[in-house]
């Protein structure tokens, strides 16, 4: 819990600041929310049976673009981390994740541009086999995504875009005491980090369902030419924000990973709770 509440206070903090940004030149946009979701269940001489829990999330969504001319660049930042209680367990992480999205155009014809991307993905702290809950299988920057390339970006709005980088070159690094005895997310016994060159998709789409239902869409997909190409590595991300008020919103988030150098078969993740919001 103490890490929790130590990360909130970070995140707060740097989101103030960020309010207080000004911008001179008035082709940078900013915009940004601050979310924290939490839920709670408490029993006493309960006969129905039942177990005390709590369970918290944050996150940090920040986008900040610039426009000038025949010339876009959009960045966003995405921060996100869950912590769970059980009455007679270990606290256990449920969210996990530092990831910059980066994305430069240049107009090339209508709603084209010619493009060139980076992505980059970690997490925070250290993650546990769920088997066992004591072996640790990751931990900050390991392992660590790096994803860059040039392509086309098809840019019909801030809001509607998709990516194609058919030349994109992919790093993974990680520490080498996650491959002293065998292979980690694809990096070779002995190793610390792998290369590969493909292609990568990624495509966004944001709209609003009704008044004050957000739906957000993130879509990545990666093929390696040098190794199985067939494989396609997926990650989609579906975020839905119902609001209620200027700070209260009901927040549902789901993630599916296909990765097999990490895990052969479909990853998922999904978060739903009632969310206390700070724009800025």
């Amino acid at each position: 819990m103490k890490k929790l509440f130590l990360l909130i206070l970070f995140v707060s903090t740097f989101s103030i600041a960020q309010e207080t940004t000004i911008d001179t030149t008035k082709h940078w946009t900013r915009k940004g929310v601050f979310t924290f979701l939490a839920n709670q269940s408490s029993f006493s001489n309960w006969q129905a049976g039942g177990q005390n829990n709590f369970a918290g999330n944050i996150g940090f969504n920040y986008d900040f673009n610039y426009k000038n001319g025949d010339w876009n660049w959009d960045n966003k930042w995405i921060v996100s981390y869950g912590l769970t209680k059980i009455k007679g367990a270990d606290t256990q992480k449920t969210d996990d994740r530092i990831e910059l999205n980066s994305l430069l155009g240049k107009k090339a014809s209508g709603e084209w541009f010619y493009s060139a991307f980076f992505n980059f993905k970690t997490q925070m702290d250290t993650g546990l086999d769920p088997a066992t809950q004591t072996v640790k299988i990751s931990h900050f920057f390991s392992p660590a995504f790096f994803q860059f390339g040039p392509g086309m970006l098809w840019k019909k709005s801030d809001n509607l875009k998709v990516n194609i980088a058919p030349a994109t070159s992919k790093l993974i690094v990680v520490h080498d005491h996650f491959t002293e005895f065998g292979s980690s997310f694809g990096v070779e016994q002995g190793e610390t980090t792998r290369y590969e060159l493909g292609a990568a998709i990624n495509g966004y789409y944001k709209f609003n369902l009704m008044e004050n239902v957000s739906v957000e869409n993130i879509l990545n997909f990666y093929s390696n030419y040098l190794e199985d190409p067939q494989n396609v590595d997926i990650d989609y991300q579906l975020n839905i924000v119902m609001k209620i008020n200027k700070y209260l919103s009901t927040n549902f988030a789901f993630q599916t990973i296909y990765d097999d150098n990490a895990f052969r078969g479909f990853q998922t993740k999904q978060i739903i709770g009632l969310g206390v919001n700070y724009g800025f």
